[in-house]
């Protein structure tokens, strides 16, 4: 699995990483089932903190992407919930909607590229 941190962005590494790995999910890059890397191996691999991966492994187990299990580790299982989802991409899309308001994206636009993006994730 191919997975790389941007040390030069302002968003916090763990936050990189459930990204890139809910982006896997959602291309089939990553797949129901598939083992993840220890968090050793992970942080070894990628050059940061144990405890950033524990973080970021803990975090997307509390959004149901991977099931934690002492003898397989991080298994990607995702846990369906799409009330949850939708409320959660509703409150986020928001302030993304307002920020292209501001700057007199149409929504047009928006359409164009949520279009552009699902068509990377295989719909």
């Amino acid at each position: 699995m191919y997975l790389e941190i941007d040390f030069n962005s302002d968003e916090a590494f763990y936050v990189q990483l459930c990204n890139q790995i809910i982006i896997g999910i959602a291309t089939s890059r990553l797949q129901e089932g598939d083992a993840l890397p220890s968090v050793r191996q992970l942080a070894d691999e990628i050059g940061i903190n144990m405890h950033t991966v524990n973080k970021a492994y803990s975090l997307l187990r509390q959004e149901g992407y991977i099931r934690l299990d002492r003898r397989s580790g991080a298994v990607i299982s995702v846990d369906v919930d799409k009330l949850k989802v939708m409320e959660e991409m509703k409150k986020e899309l928001s302030v993304i909607l307002a920020k292209g308001s501001c700057k007199n994206v149409s929504r047009e636009e928006v359409h164009a590229l949520i279009d552009e993006i699902y068509a990377e994730y295989g719909e």
